[in-house]
């Protein structure tokens, strides 16, 4: 079965731009030439356009046309799964501690709420053949009468903590990765005893309104965790 008019329009429009005929700036053929073109209607080229502008490829000007826009070198996409990286996976979570906290000046700063508001704390261990491999924080708002099951948070990843309040696909998710040294506690915890640094992810989610729900913390031993990204 041969793909849509619509797609042989994208995959052409593509196949110019990524072997340079047609370069950032240019003007892509207007809509009626590209139905003449392809013998199709105006409706089922802009299907094609609507395409390409969301895959970043070109961009349109009302009134005057589409070009190419000029490709981002330098952003990447970065994947990260706080279980599972390119070197190790977690095989195993200890959960250390869950309790409902009053937060102080700085977290209810990041969560964009009043220090009277509860918030429930989770801390935990991840371990991979048996070695403590990341010391792991998180910081959820508490919503009064919200169940707290250890068993289901000791395996859960921080998306899964709050699908219960919210679509896991309404959420939005920003990091922050650093290297830091460890401090005291986190160095007994991971069986640190030399100068190793920590390799930090700090993970914020949000609603669909923008709204802080969550942070999490999570250090890594160096020597544990390594993170690709690619520019596809």
């Amino acid at each position: 079965m041969s793909d849509p008019v619509y797609i042989q329009i994208v995959e052409d429009i593509k196949k110019k731009v990524n072997s340079a005929e047609l370069k950032p700036g240019d003007t892509v053929p207007p809509e009626t030439a590209l139905c003449k073109e392809y013998g199709v209607s105006r409706m089922t080229v802009r299907k094609g356009l609507a395409i390409l502008a969301r895959e970043g490829y070109i961009f349109s000007v009302p009134g005057k046309g589409s070009y190419v826009r000029k490709p981002e070198v330098n952003k990447y996409t970065l994947y990260y799964d706080e279980m599972n990286n390119a070197i190790n996976s977690v095989d195993k979570a200890r959960l250390l501690e869950v309790s409902i906290i009053m937060p102080d000046e700085k977290l209810a700063d990041e969560l964009k709420i009043t220090r009277n508001k509860h918030v429930i704390m989770i801390r935990r261990l991840f371990y991979t053949e048996g070695s403590p491999v990341a010391y792991d924080v998180k910081y959820l708002l508490y919503n009064k009468g919200m169940p707290i099951v250890e068993e289901e948070i000791e395996k859960a990843t921080f998306q899964e903590m709050v699908s219960s309040n919210i679509p896991i696909f309404a959420l939005k998710k920003r990091l922050i990765i650093s290297a830091q040294i460890p401090n005291e506690e986190i160095k007994r915890y991971l069986n640190i005893y030399d100068e190793l640094a920590l390799l930090v992810v700090e993970q914020k989610l949000y609603n669909n309104e923008n709204k802080p729900i969550g942070i999490g913390i999570t250090s890594y031993r160096g020597d544990y965790i390594k993170l690709q990204g690619s520019s596809d």
